[in-house]
């Protein structure tokens, strides 16, 4: 059995939904391929530990994909300041929204229920879904590239997107390099309900042995991610939760006041990857098979919308002759996106081994850092408005 498409997808998570969402107007034809079931729709009371903070720019792009408006607003929470805190008691800054002439900075939302509302989008629009199921072969041929699902379909695309992530599969089956590297930190996350209301304010500590988060949910609650190094890491995935909140509450030097858990804590190894190709011919990447970062500035999923947006944009403006996996056509998205992405791995791999060091200079330079620029209301404003695009 075959089937011939004008893109196939591989890779049914955030970024690879939405990017067929905004492709669906485009009047190509399009399969996506996923290995995993669909996930059951959130129910209940529960949060989720592992949430996003949205730029304003991802909210619009995914409100044109459909999925914005089918999310629960009281599971929204809105960030309207931020305050950033370095390793010496009086280095702060702080970040407004309403400084900045904006209604919000970011929005804070659960990734199980961004992900099921991408997938009620999906259901409407004319899409050849192969969920769950795998590939085995690959081959990209000059007009072409033909997959082989393990099921014993094969399908046949002009444009191939790979979208399955960090490990893409995609990626190393096209003999693209990947260049990882290890910051030897984990990412621990969990929820908690605090006793001091956040304001619909975002906290930030960085730390000589890590970066804190307390992200606001609706009501008075947070989402932690905490980036520590591994040892440490471990053994707070090993706390009770009493411990766990006591430990949490006192690096944040009690900001909230009494916290205590509400979810089990998580943890995922941290990274920094960069990729040597973002396309080749009849092939593009997009998302954390194309970059990873590290999570201290919320910025990882964004990028991957933001590359769903360029690419969908390039693909629209094609004209109605032009072959959708045409090399020139397709670096035209690469040189799109190799700014973005380049500048936000220098700056959030910066910043992580700015304060991942116990140098005395360093310790005075990145905290004096701080101080200055939040004196600088042209700089905030600069910084702020690039990172709610």
């Amino acid at each position: 059995m075959r089937n011939s498409f004008d893109v196939v997808i591989i890779g049914g998570g955030l970024v690879g939904l939405s990017l067929a969402r905004a492709l669906s107007g485009s009047g190509l034809t399009q399969a996506l391929i996923e290995p995993q079931p669909p996930a059951p729709p959130p129910t209940g009371a529960d949060w989720d530990s592992r949430v996003y903070a949205l730029s304003p720019g991802s909210a619009a792009f995914l409100e044109g994909c459909g999925a914005w408006q089918r999310l629960p607003p009281e599971r929204i929470a809105r960030v309207e300041r931020m305050r950033v805190y370095g390793d010496d008691p009086g280095a702060c800054i702080e970040f407004s929204a309403y400084d900045a002439g904006l209604r919000e900075l970011a929005f804070i939302i659960e990734n199980s229920r961004l992900h099921h509302a991408l997938q009620e989008a999906a259901r409407g629009q004319d899409l050849r879904m192969h969920c769950p199921s795998g590939w085995s072969t690959l081959e990209f041929h000059e007009d072409h590239a033909a997959i082989g699902l393990e099921g014993g379909t094969e399908l046949a695309a002009r444009l191939v997107i790979g979208a399955d992530g960090a490990e893409s599969r995609v990626r190393k089956h096209a003999g693209i390099a990947a260049h990882a590297s290890d910051y030897r930190q984990l990412g621990v996350v969990a929820n908690f309900s605090c006793e001091k209301s956040h304001d619909d304010t975002a906290f930030q500590w960085f730390m000589r042995d890590g970066v804190l988060a307390l992200l606001p949910l609706p009501g008075r609650r947070v989402s932690m991610v905490w980036s520590v190094a591994e040892e440490r890491g471990r053994r707070l995935l090993a706390l009770p939760g009493a411990a766990l909140s006591a430990e949490v509450e006192a690096a944040s030097g009690g900001a909230l006041g009494a916290l205590q858990v509400m979810t089990p804590a998580r943890g995922f190894p941290l990274k920094l990857q960069r990729v040597t190709q973002f396309t080749r011919p009849r092939l593009a990447l997009v998302g954390d098979a194309a970059h990873n970062v590290h999570p201290l500035a919320g910025q990882g999923v964004n990028l991957g919308f933001r590359d769903a947006r360029a690419l969908a944009k390039v693909l629209g403006e094609r004209g109605p002759q032009r072959d959708c996996g045409d090399r020139a056509l397709l670096r035209r998205y690469e040189r799109a996106r190799r700014e973005d992405v380049l500048a936000m791995q220098l700056a959030t791999d910066g910043l992580q081994k700015l304060f991942n060091n116990d140098a005395v200079l360093l310790s005075r330079v990145r905290n004096l850092g701080l101080t200055l620029v939040d004196r600088l209301p042209w700089l905030k404003s600069f910084l702020v408005h690039h990172a709610v695009a």
